[in-house]
This record gives structure tokens, C-alpha cells and sequence, in this order.
């Protein structure tokens, strides 16, 4: 049985979607951006966009269970890979240089509001004890 965790985001409810999914020792973190209250934060800044995103995504790591030790892959989906790449791996590697998990990033045309410029998945695995 899977258990599956909200965070209250603006397209969850209307798209049908969890912000994660938690299957036995395993759990799904959906795309995640800097959304804030409804509204896109830190407009402009790809590392803030960038903290904001991953914040959100921990947050629905930890109200799951586990830690970001347990993170195992990441995505980055980044819009301007020239203009934002470099920004955004570099906070990547501020918050998982110790954990080094398995990591993609891709560049993408847009995202869901034109105003973003990054959107992150994460994936953990735990084993259970």
C-alpha cells in the first residue's frame, strides 16, 4: 500500500497529483518549483528559485520518513541551460555534495508558469532495519 503526502500546492488538487509517494522502502518527490503560497517566488534568481524548489521537495522528504541522506537521485529541469546551469547545479551541490546522489539535469523549453526557471525531482531509498 502507498501512502501519499500533499503539500498543499496550487496544481496538486487541480492536476491530480502527489507531492510525493512513499512504497515500501522507496519515495517519489513530484516536480517541485518555487512556488510559495501560490505565487512564484524569487523571480529572476535561478539559485534562490533553485533553494526554494529543493526546500520544498525536503520538506515532503522528511514529512515521509526520510532524510536527505536517503535522497538516491535527482533531476533538475532547467529553462536557459547557458543563463541558469551553473547557478542551479552549484546550489544542487551546496545541499547534496555530501550525499552524491545518482543526478540529471535537462533543459527544457518552459514549465508550468513562465516566471520559473527551474523545477527538481527528487527520489530516496531506505533500507529497512
Amino acid at each position: 500500500m502507498s501512502l501519499r503526502i500533499a503539500s498543499g500546492g496550487p496544481w496538486e488538487e487541480r492536476y491530480g497529483y502527489s507531492r510525493a509517494v512513499v512504497s515500501g522502502d522507496h519515495v517519489w518527490i513530484a516536480g517541485s518549483t518555487s512556488v510559495v503560497d501560490g505565487d512564484v517566488a524569487h523571480e529572476g534568481d535561478a539559485a534562490a528559485q533553485t533553494r526554494t524548489a529543493f526546500g520544498i521537495a525536503l520538506s515532503a522528504l522528511e514529512q515521509a520518513g526520510f532524510a536527505r541522506a536517503d535522497v538516491v537521485r535527482t533531476r533538475m529541469f532547467v529553462v536557459d541551460l547557458d543563463a541558469h546551469g551553473d547557478a542551479v547545479a552549484s546550489v544542487h551541490g551546496e545541499l547534496f555534495g555530501d550525499v552524491r546522489p545518482s543526478s540529471t539535469m535537462v533543459g527544457v523549453a518552459a514549465l508550468i508558469d513562465t516566471r520559473l526557471v527551474v523545477e527538481v525531482e527528487v527520489e530516496a531509498y531506505r533500507e529497512r532495519t
